[in-house]
């Protein structure tokens, strides 16, 4: 955790803001001025806050920057973790390639640590990076850009009936009004059945108000944010949108630009979608990050000319092994020795025992047996909710061939009913491609 001189860690408070969102923008260039910035919700946890200085005097300007979002209920497969995740990661351009974003990696991890925190999680602005330190790919999520009017496949009878009975309110965003009822069926989606790992909710309070927030300068030049609720007895869709407008010789071509679209049921979901293609003046749909089983993948008639785009989502790292796998379940009969490297994390090296029943919380325990799988943290870590498989992530050579049976049947058994995805908190930001950075699924970056 130490930087080479003159640079030194010290923690930043609240009153520190405006030189770590300077910092921030000359990472993360932008249109918007700071002072427009400052006037939106400070949603850092500025206990868990920190900043590299640079120059012989304490006080000196900022180098480097990062934060920690603690989140105590992180959903994973069958259960939840504590989870610290990392956001806010930057390197001034002046100050690159000197080791500090390993420095505070490494301090982050720490800190974790520190608080009890099973696993560190991420969405990476430069995916190349953060492997290198452990983090793996964990899950992965589809961005459509959708025609109006696109047709989608009806629903069967009960449901179809269901979807037409349902009430639907078009709004403009009132955090007093909507934000509670958003959180709520956020919340409510994430529990259903089995629940879907990486489903995380905005826990925290300055989270929370980041991401009712509605200033100018988080709508990246365009329209207040709107608000569909469909209703039946409670709501049980929502979406939240901007759009634009321009207006051709051959007519108005205007965009939706679809912050967060979450459903309890599928007529519910179905109902929202219906709706969402097809608002009068708009020729195009943009989707936010979807699952790789949502269900209006397979609603949509013709998925080609929605030109789908695949794209990484949530990296995650475990940060205390035995504490991140035995906070879930798993999916099948398991009694496995993995033998795990760590660069980072020492006391995570070596050979575990993972034994358990279909469903259960499995015991994990150390072992000097013969090791059925050789990896690497970063394999490990995203296989953990259950989106990829180990046997393919593990490296050549690794699986002893009197275990190859065995490895095909750990990759049915670490994973769960939905396909993992991180919801991050940025619903309705006109900034970047996930709809916004001043939130959970904050871009991530450095030097």
């Amino acid at each position: 955790m130490t930087v080479p001189a003159p640079y030194r860690f010290v923690r930043l408070g609240p009153e520190r803001r405006r030189e770590v969102v300077g910092l921030d923008t000359m990472v993360f260039p932008t249109g918007t001025s700071l002072e427009d910035q400052l006037t939106a919700p400070d949603p850092l946890t500025w206990e868990r806050t920190w900043g590299i200085e640079s120059g012989p005097e304490p006080g000196g300007p900022l180098a480097a920057i990062h934060s920690t979002h603690p989140l105590a209920a992180y959903p994973v497969p069958g259960g939840h973790a504590r989870c610290g995740w990392l956001t806010w990661v930057g390197v001034h351009p002046g100050h690159r390639r000197r080791g500090l974003l390993r420095a505070m990696i490494t301090r982050h991890l720490a800190g974790c640590v520190e608080a009890g925190e099973v696993v560190s999680g991420l969405t990476a602005a430069e995916p190349a990076i953060y492997g290198r330190f452990g983090y793996g790919l964990a899950t992965r999520h589809l961005e459509l850009t959708i025609p109006r009017a696109a047709e989608l496949r009806p629903l069967p009878g009960p449901a179809a009936r269901e979807a037409a009975e349902l009430t639907v309110e078009i709004a403009d965003w009132d955090p007093a009004v909507h934000a509670d009822l958003v959180s709520g069926v956020h919340r409510e989606h994430g529990r259903r059945g089995l629940g879907r790992p990486g489903w995380a909710t905005w826990e925290t309070p300055a989270l929370a108000a980041s991401r009712a927030a509605d200033t100018p300068a988080l709508r990246g030049g365009l329209e207040a944010r709107k608000v569909v609720l469909v209703r039946g007895a409670e709501v049980r869709a929502y979406a939240t949108f901007r759009r634009s407008l321009a207006w051709e010789a051959a007519g108005p071509t205007g965009v939706v630009r679809v912050g967060g679209a979450v459903g309890l049921d599928p007529a519910a979901t179905h109902r929202l979608w219906r709706v969402l293609l097809d608002l009068d003046l708009m020729t195009t749909i943009r989707t936010p990050m979807l699952a790789l089983d949502d269900p209006l993948l397979d609603w949509l008639l013709d998925l080609r000319r929605c030109s789908p785009t695949y794209q990484d989502n949530s990296w995650l790292r475990l940060v205390d092994v035995p504490g991140a796998l035995t906070a879930r379940t798993l999916a099948g009969d398991v009694d496995v020795v993995l033998e795990l490297t760590d660069d980072l994390l020492p006391a995570s090296a070596g050979r575990w025992r993972l034994r358990g029943r279909a469903w259960d919380h499995p015991e994990v325990t150390r072992t000097d047996d013969a090791a059925h799988l050789s990896l690497d943290v970063r394999e490990l870590s995203a296989a953990y909710l259950g989106g990829t498989s180990l046997a393919a992530l593990a490296p050549p050579g690794s699986s002893r061939r009197r275990t190859r049976g065995r490895s095909r049947r750990r990759r049915r058994r670490c994973r769960g009913p939905s396909r993992p995805w991180s919801t991050g908190s940025s619903e309705g930001r006109g900034r970047g491609s996930s709809g916004g950075v001043r939130s959970l699924t904050r871009r991530v970056g450095g030097g």
